[in-house]
């Protein structure tokens, strides 16, 4: 359910989970401001801008993005795979023998 401003309702699952912050007074008051701004609460604001910030590193850290020549390059690795070498065989035994 959407609430007026365009903020979801909270759940029962969300006022449930809490995180806490310290802040000085004069972070607290640019927070406050900026939720006015947005006429909604700072939990709201702090909680949906923490949310983006949160998918965009996950995005960097989880994407990869290749260049033309990096795309061949895997698309081919997967077409055509390379023969295991010594190490690989090494490591594929280890991680059977470690109940993998």
């Amino acid at each position: 359910m959407a609430r007026k401003n365009g903020q979801p309702a909270a759940s029962s699952e969300q006022s449930q989970n809490r995180v806490h912050l310290r802040l000085d007074a004069k972070s607290k008051r640019k927070l406050e401001r900026a939720a006015a701004y947005q006429e909604t609460t700072i939990s709201r604001f702090v909680a949906a801008n923490a949310l983006a910030a949160a998918e965009r590193v996950i995005k960097d850290y989880e994407r990869v993005v290749l260049s033309a020549t990096g795309w061949d390059a895997f698309h081919d690795a997967l077409i055509c795979p390379p023969e295991p070498n010594p190490k690989i065989k090494a490591a594929v035994r280890r991680h059977r023998h470690a109940g993998g």
